[in-house]
Parts: structure tokens; sequence; C-alpha cells
């Protein structure tokens, strides 16, 4: 008798593959990137009876309102922060965990930051699980984690209504912040990338936009 399990596993695998050819024809270029995204197990981030969407283009839904975004939104943003193995990457909303888990992934030295001490114990469970040893925090995001400074990137998963100050001062030379900023309705993904030690010494890119859950806390939305 064939194993269900095993059965199960050989289409999440396929549907990966299927996910990563959909990446490339959207335009996503790094093959760390594409690898990561064949690698982590994405329905094992979700509620099981949303398994069957895991590896459709889609965000969806999960514990206290929020989502695990779209897949090319991961991507994307993953992207702009051109990681290299090594690189101290600071997530803010670790959600699901699915960012951090293609960070870790990566090669990456990641810490993230999560206000829900429901989707906290949650990622921290399924990241333990899958061998992913990134450092998890339950707080407001919005004011970065400064003991572990400077990161050489930091990426915002919830839509700002600004730049927040805290994460750019967090920032090593040369690292990037990927954060959207916008209304609640939509924003646009932001590129900043810290050019040097002054106060002001930062390159600013625009790109897409994209619809994230509101940033909450101190330099974010208030809830």
């Amino acid at each position: 008798m064939q194993d269900p399990n095993a059965q199960n596993e050989r289409i999440f695998n396929k549907r990966r593959k299927v996910l990563v050819e959909e990446l490339v024809s959207r335009g996503i270029r790094d093959d760390r990137v594409l690898t990561a995204f064949e690698a982590v197990p994405r329905h094992l981030f979700i509620d099981t009876a949303l398994s069957h969407r895991a590896y459709e283009d889609t965000a969806l839904p999960i514990e206290m309102g929020q989502t695990i975004s779209q897949p090319f939104t991961v991507a994307k943003q993953t992207e702009l922060m051109e990681v290299e193995p090594g690189d101290k990457i600071l997530e803010i909303g670790t959600g699901s965990g699915y960012q951090a888990a293609i960070l870790c992934e990566m090669g990456a030295k990641v810490f993230s930051v999560e206000r829900h001490h429901q989707l906290y114990d949650r990622s921290r469970e399924i990241l333990n699980k899958l061998g992913y040893r990134p450092t998890l925090k339950c707080g407001d995001g919005t004011v970065g984690w400064s003991a572990y400074a400077p990161y050489m990137g930091i990426v915002v998963t919830a839509g700002a209504p600004v730049i927040p100050e805290s994460l750019k001062r967090q920032l090593d030379v040369g690292g990037r912040l990927v954060v959207p900023v916008g209304d609640e309705e939509k924003q646009v993904m932001y590129r900043i990338t810290r050019k040097g030690e002054g106060e002001d010494d930062f390159e600013e890119e625009k790109f897409s936009i994209f619809k994230f859950v509101p940033l909450i806390g101190r330099q974010g939305w208030s809830k």
C-alpha cells in the first residue's frame, strides 16, 4: 500500500516547482531566492484546511486576522534585500514564520519581531520543527531591535504609513531596508540603502504597488 503522506509530499514538491516557475515568469531572477522557495514547505505554515492552496501565488489567512503573504511578494522583498549567506537580517512581523524560513534557507542570520503572542508561539514551533533557528522576539517591531543592530537587511512585512526612522538608523552601511509605505488600502514598496554613516546618507528607491496588513506600533499605525 502506498504511503499517503509520501504521496502528499510528492504532490507538494511538484507544486513548489510550479510555483518557482511562476515566480520566474513574473521576473524573480535571484537563483538563491528561487532555490529557497523550492525548499521551504509553505503548506506547513498555514492551516491544514488550506494546504491544498499553499502553492497558489496568493496571500492566505492565518491567525489573529493576519495573512501569509503572497509568494511573489515574499520573493520580491527578499530579492530587493540582495541577501548574502551570513548577512544579519531583521524581519518586522514574523507572522506565519514563512519569510523567516526563506531567509534562513538562504543562509542569513535572522532576527524577527512579532507583536502577537499567538503568532510568535506558533511560528517559533514550526520553525524549530523544520530545523530553522532564527532569533525571535515578541514586541513592537516598528522600533526595530537595536540590541542586535546594525543589520545588512531589514524587511517589513506589513504596510507602514511612513518609513520608520528607527529602522533606517539600524541599517549597516550598505544595508537595505525594504518596506511597503502608503495608506491602509495599498502601499508602494520602498528600498532604502544606507550609503554611509551620515544622518542623511541614504538612497531611496520605489517599486511596485502592493497590499499588506497594517503595520501596528509606535512608528506605524495605531491599534
